[in-house]
Formats: C-alpha cells, sequence, structure tokens
C-alpha cells in the first residue's frame, strides 16, 4: 500500500534529459524570443493589453515545448530556468558595461514628433495611429501639436514628450 506522502525522490530529482541538451535548446530559444521581441514587439513591452498577455501566454508555451526536449523532472526545469536566467544576467551586465552592446540589446527611442509635427513614417514603423497619439500627448499636458519640440516611443514602449515652453 502506498501512502500520499510517498515520493520517489530519486525520479523527482534525477535527470530525464541530457543536462547539456537542457542549456542548448534554453539558449537556442532565449536567443530567438529575444531578436523577436527586441527587434519586432517593442511597443507592447510598455502597454499590457489583454492580446498582449495572450500572447506572452502562448509564445510561452510554445517555447517551452521547444526548450523542454520531453523533460520530466525537477532538476531539469531548473537547468532550464538557470540557463535562461543566465543569459538574461549577462545581457543585463554586457548591456552595463558595453555601451555598445547597450545599443543592440535595447531599441533607441523613436521620435514621433519634431517641431510640431508628427513623423508618420516613424508612427507606422510602429503601427501608431494618430488617436494613439493624443491620447499620448494629452496625457503629458499636451492639447496643441505646436507645443510640442519632441515626442519619442520610449525602448519600454512608454511615451515621452519635450515641450517647446520647457
Amino acid at each position: 500500500m502506498t501512502g500520499i506522502f510517498d515520493v520517489d525522490w530519486a525520479e523527482v530529482f534525477a535527470f530525464g534529459v541530457s543536462p547539456l541538451e537542457v542549456v542548448v535548446r534554453g539558449t537556442a530559444m532565449y536567443w530567438f524570443l529575444f531578436v523577436i521581441f527586441r527587434f519586432v514587439v517593442r511597443r507592447d513591452v510598455g502597454s499590457v493589453g489583454v492580446a498582449d498577455i495572450l500572447i506572452l501566454v502562448i509564445v510561452a508555451d510554445a517555447a517551452q515545448n521547444g526548450m523542454s526536449g520531453e523533460y520530466t523532472s525537477v532538476a531539469d526545469g531548473m537547468v532550464l530556468v538557470g540557463t535562461l536566467i543566465f543569459w538574461n544576467a549577462l545581457l543585463d551586465r554586457l548591456s552595463f558595461h558595453f555601451p555598445a552592446f547597450a545599443r543592440f540589446t535595447e531599441a533607441p527611442p523613436l521620435l514621433l514628433v519634431k517641431d510640431g509635427r508628427m513623423l508618420r513614417a516613424n508612427m507606422r514603423r510602429e503601427y501608431i495611429t494618430e488617436d494613439e497619439l493624443w491620447t499620448q500627448l494629452r496625457q503629458q499636458g499636451v492639447d496643441d501639436l505646436a507645443q510640442v519640440k519632441k515626442a519619442f516611443l520610449e525602448p519600454d514602449g512608454e511615451f515621452s514628450v519635450i515641450r517647446k515652453d520647457g
């Protein structure tokens, strides 16, 4: 008779997949997702909507399947999480110490308004509508485009506005 507290500790902590395979899979998926989120979905980082949460959950699930290689133990999961945390911490450290590397890991601010004129090509690049821009400008206390010296979409998805009056 087996009890409710009987645990096969060897199976819980034994590797089900080679740790090296988990590291390689985790590394490959980390860099794939990094490139996708760095160069494709920058705008959605700062503002999270329902669709953003949904895509994040779906991507996480799809990435987990690609990273796991059918692992089943806690040890496999620990190696995978450790690999992902390692790459994230390394990128943060390199970005802090090397400005050239930071330019690779973080998108530059995107100019949306210059001297009271909307830069529609830049707005199209990030799929920002005129209504969305006006919402952000109003939140910054701007009610006339002529008041704006520059307005940027920042790397974190937020908007920043420099007014002509300082």
